[in-house]
This record gives C-alpha cells, structure tokens and sequence, in this order.
C-alpha cells in the first residue's frame, strides 16, 4: 500500500494554490504549509495534502520536474465531477471529462485534469455494480 507520493514542480505556489482547490472536494486539506517546510530549517521547499492529518500528496519546489500520471479515490461519481469542475476553476486544462471508462473496466468512473506543470491528474470512483 501506497502511503505518499511526492511531485516536483516548476512553480510551488502555482502548484500549491491548485492542488488546493482539486482535492478540496476529495476531502483533502493542506496538512503542511510551504511556510511550515521552510521553518523547518532542512534547506527544501514544498508543502503537503492529505487527510486525518497525514500526508498523502508532497509537492516540492526541489529536484527536476518529470511528468506522471496521479490517481486519487473518490467516493462517488459526484465526488469525480466536483473534482473535475476545481480543477478546471483553478486553472487545469481537461484531459477527460468526468463519466465511465469500460477500457479500464464496468465499474470504472474518472475525470481527468492536466496540472500546471502537465501531469495527468484523476479522480476514479468504482463503483459496486458495473455502470454500462
């Protein structure tokens, strides 16, 4: 099981400020400031996501910038569609409206955003009956 994932980016705030808006809906919170990582005096910058207080989600101003895909669970098809309208308002390009995925199987429901520094960023719910 996967417990964090660390992204680096171009420009923190700029990451910082959308992936605040995407995951809201998720149920994600900010756990650690980009001002909070700079006071801890370890000589990097970035800041974290994540729920019940831990981090989930890294972003770090450090390092070279390589494109990935992200997926993170959602809970419902609504959840995905919410998702994916924070993510347009905060500036993300579509890269696959919210709705079923049958390539990926029957019960699979994603919204896809591009990020500011071009990584593939998803929301899937699964649902417990197949949706086609």
């Amino acid at each position: 099981m996967i417990d964090h994932v660390s992204l680096n980016v171009k420009d923190l705030q700029k990451s910082h400020d959308f992936y605040l808006a995407l995951l809201r809906p998720l149920g994600y919170e900010r756990i650690y400031s980009i001002e909070d990582v700079a006071n801890f005096g370890i000589g990097i910058t970035g800041c974290s996501f994540g729920e019940n207080n831990e981090t989930r989600l890294w972003l770090s101003g450090e390092g070279e910038v390589t494109k990935i895909h992200l997926a993170f669970r959602a809970e419902s098809e609504k959840m995905v569609q919410e998702f994916h309208e924070a993510g347009l308002l905060a500036g993300g390009t579509c890269h696959g409206a919210p709705g079923p995925r049958p390539q990926y199987g029957p019960n699979y429901y994603g919204g896809f955003i591009l990020d500011p520094d071009g990584n593939n960023v998803e929301a899937v719910y699964r649902s417990a009956t197949p949706l086609v």
